[in-house]
C-alpha cells in the first residue's frame, strides 16, 4: 500500500499469521522490529506504553506526518511486531490509505518498506508488481503515490529524544518542539540542560 512516505507491506499486528507473511515476503530477519502505523492515539495506547507526558505532545505536534517515535512496548504486544524488543516504533502516516485501513481493522498495521531485506526501496506499483506481485495478497493502487522519503525515527525512551533515523522530518523540529513541551534541550551528550 502507499503512505506518505514509501510503499509499505500492510499487516494487522494483531495477526501472527500475517506477521509471520511479511518476514516471509521480506526475507527479513525475525530479530528486527515491524514499525506500526496508527490512525489515532487510542492505537498508540493499543501497542505502547504512553508513560512517557511529551509523547502525546510530539505526536500531536508532527502528526499525520514523517515522524516515527519509539517507545515502551505493551507487555501483550507480539514479539513479531517488537523483534523481542521491549520498544514499538509507532506513526501516524499522512496519507488516507494506511488510515482507512487501520481505522477500519480498529487497530494498528505494519508499516515496513515493501521491498526485499536490505534491498532499495521499491518507488512505483510497476516496480511492486515486479518483485513482490506474486508474494503479497493485493497490492493498494489508490491514493497518491508515496513522497519517496522515510520517515525521522526518534527513540523517547530515555531521557531525552534519540534520533535513530534522520528523514523527511527534521531533528532539529523535533528538538524545538521537546524544548518547547519540556522546557529543556538536549546538551551534547543527550542530557537535559
Amino acid at each position: 500500500m502507499p503512505t506518505d512516505t514509501l510503499y509499505g507491506l500492510a499487516a494487522d499486528v494483531k495477526n501472527e499469521a500475517a506477521l509471520e507473511g511479511v518476514f516471509e515476503i521480506k526475507g527479513r530477519p525475525s530479530e528486527m522490529a515491524l514499525p506500526v502505523l496508527v490512525a489515532n492515539w487510542e492505537q498508540v495506547e493499543m501497542v505502547a506504553d504512553v508513560s512517557q507526558p511529551a509523547a502525546q505532545e510530539l505526536a500531536a505536534a508532527f502528526w499525520p506526518g514523517s515522524l516515527t517515535l519509539v517507545l515502551p512496548k505493551r507487555k501483550d504486544l507480539s514479539r513479531l511486531v517488537t523483534g523481542g524488543r521491549e520498544t514499538v516504533a509507532v506513526r501516524m502516516p499522512d496519507h488516507w490509505v494506511p488510515l482507512a485501513l487501520a481505522t477500519r481493522l480498529g487497530h494498528p498495521i505494519t508499516g515496513t518498506s515493501a521491498n526485499l531485506s536490505g534491498q532499495s526501496d521499491l518507488r512505483s506499483v510497476e516496480e511492486l508488481k515486479s518483485h513482490l506481485g506474486n508474494a503479497v495478497d493485493a497490492i493498494v493502487t489508490a491514493g497518491p503515490e508515496p513522497a519517496g522519503l522515510q520517515s525521522t525515527i526518534v527513540d523517547l525512551t530515555g531521557a531525552v529524544p534519540m534520533l535513530l533515523r534522520e528523514g523527511a522530518t527534521p531533528f532539529d523540529n523535533v528538538l524545538n518542539v521537546w524544548e518547547g513541551i519540556v522546557g529543556t534541550a538536549p546538551d551534547a551528550e543527550g542530557k537535559g540542560v
